[in-house]
């Protein structure tokens, strides 16, 4: 048993700031301001300047593949692409992969204002395959040692540029299910391992990964949910299943379903696919809507009937459309009063949409980190959207209709680092669509836990809860937003504990999953 003394943040339904917290034995006996007699010998730990708080939750990780690009080459704050090309001619030297991935390039943050291309890929690094995927996780380029084992795949789709390399769209689907098979199983695993490690030292206490990206029999679906199962230090995983193939869901008796790749409904600003009501600045085009609005709402239809959670990838106002016709269609044809369904992303919603949202309770799992975002920063999105962009990300304006906002970060686009989700919430580049520090803390923490049906038991600070806990070197409450980045995580504790990182072989630990039927 234990007593924390300080700045207790409970997060709970009156964002109540207590003054003393009793754990034991992993959960919360007691929370508020003043210790009842029984308590008073126990042992305490007074935080002094630090508070208290809630675990933090990422609620939309692309996991695998963070995992991978985690274990990889991460070339997102080079200054230019000569920066990034000599990164990679250092890291070939090292790695004893077969194929070397990396991850962040950006035509936006390099000097040259153009992405890397296959010649200057081929002239660092002629004879292995390189797959170096673009910042927004929709594009890659590729030199000609990947695309000469690749060509046959893409040759023909769109998205592929063979000239320069760099394939999105459908071309980038391809290649990205390609890469993802090359990488052995066991690998997966360790690097796995290793990233729930790095997650934890964030304070990030579950995970919402979606999965489903070229493995074959959806494999990596599979090891993800047994890979959770099998954790034993207290994180806690979730998993959607990308697929709009329902019958796929059901059958491995998950609860969730939707992402992005097969359940994306368009494609992101950085390639300009982003699906727009009305054309991009300067250009004839709207960017692309992958399925037809029938398409969306016949899944919707049929995973709504089947009790799944749903969630889709919407960037742009003709997707976020899409998505918020087809659940009040689905939500229509089959009322179901506690779905938290969700669209992932909704960076450019439209009042239409937002109604909707608001009146049949959809959520948002949104990415903060999006809002002055380096990769593809302000001054891009002003050039390809005009005044539109100023409506980028509305989180105020979500907020003040109700509807309930969950914190991810799109991993590996962006860090999993709540603290930067809710400097960037609360210091948005359009101030009136600013956050409160009370807000921002609670879309990273209750939010991400209701998102999963986790909040009776998770998320909040409260009497009879799992003590999943979060010790912050300073009281987010007192700080000047300017300077929440100021803000440290000291200590993540998981059921009471201080988190553990994962040892021994990361093989038993599936095969312990495997054997498990905990919620996942």
């Amino acid at each position: 048993m234990k007593v924390y003394e300080g700045a207790i943040l409970t997060c709970d339904a009156n964002d109540q700031v207590a003054r003393y917290l009793v754990e034991d034995d992993g959960r919360i006996l007691y929370v508020g301001d003043e210790l009842p007699e029984r308590y008073i010998s126990v042992r305490h730990e007074r935080l002094g300047k630090k508070a208290l708080i809630p675990a933090f939750t990422d609620s939309h990780i692309h996991f695998a593949s963070f995992s991978t690009f985690h274990a990889g080459l991460n070339v997102m704050n080079a200054a230019s692409n000569e920066e990034i090309l000599s990164m990679l001619s250092d890291f070939a030297k090292k790695s004893d992969q077969k194929m070397l991935i990396g991850f962040g390039a950006s035509p936006y943050s390099v000097k040259e204002r153009r992405l890397v291309n296959r010649n200057e890929l081929d002239r660092v690094c002629p004879d292995k395959p390189v797959f170096m995927v673009k910042y927004d996780g929709h594009a890659c380029i590729v030199n000609t040692k990947l695309y000469e084992q690749v060509k046959d795949k893409v040759s023909g789709l769109r998205g592929c540029h063979a000239d320069t390399g760099e394939m999105n769209q459908e071309a980038f689907f391809a290649i990205s299910d390609y890469v993802t098979n090359s990488i052995s199983v066991p690998q997966l695993l360790k690097n796995m391992q290793k990233a729930i490690d790095y997650m934890a030292s964030k304070g990030i206490g579950m995970i919402h990964t979606v999965s489903g990206v070229g493995f074959v029999r959806d494999l990596d679906v599979d090891l993800e949910r047994w890979f959770g199962r099998g954790l034993n230090n207290g994180m806690q995983m979730r998993v959607f299943f990308q697929t709009m193939d329902v019958k796929k869901v059901r059958k491995r008796h998950l609860l969730r379903v939707g992402g992005c790749f097969a359940t994306a409904l368009d494609g992101c600003f950085g390639s300009k696919d982003a699906a727009l009501r009305v054309p991009y600045e300067n250009s004839d085009s709207k960017g692309v809507l992958y399925y037809s609005d029938a398409q969306v709402a016949e899944f919707c239809k049929k995973a709504n009937r089947a009790g799944l959670q749903i969630e889709m990838h919407a960037i742009g106002d003709a997707a976020f459309d899409q998505a918020t016709r087809a659940l009040k269609a689905a939500l229509d044809d089959y009322p179901r009063e506690d779905h938290r369904h969700a669209i992932i992303h909704a960076c450019l919603p439209t009042k239409e949409g937002i109604d909707i949202c608001e009146k049949y309770h959809i959520l948002l799992p949104v990415q903060s980190a999006f809002i002055d975002w380096p990769q593809e920063p302000d001054e891009y999105l002003a050039d390809i959207l005009g005044e539109r962009s100023r409506r980028l990300n509305p989180l105020r304006t979500f907020a003040d209709h109700g509807i309930i906002m969950s914190a991810g970060s799109d991993g590996p686009c962006t860090a999993p680092d709540p603290i930067e989700w809710m400097y960037r919430a609360c210091n948005h580049s359009v101030p009136e669509e600013s956050l409160t520090v009370q807000e921002a803390l609670k879309m990273c923490t209750y939010n991400g836990y209701y998102t999963t049906f986790d909040e009776k038991e998770r998320g909040s600070l409260e009497a009879g809860k799992i003590a999943d806990m979060v010790i912050l070197s300073e009281n987010p409450y007192e700080k000047d937003v300017k300077n929440l980045r100021d803000i440290q995580v000291k200590q993540l504790l998981l059921q009471g504990r201080p988190y553990k990182p994962l040892k021994g072989s990361a093989i038993s630990q599936v095969l312990k999953g495997m054997r498990s039927r905990s919620k996942i």
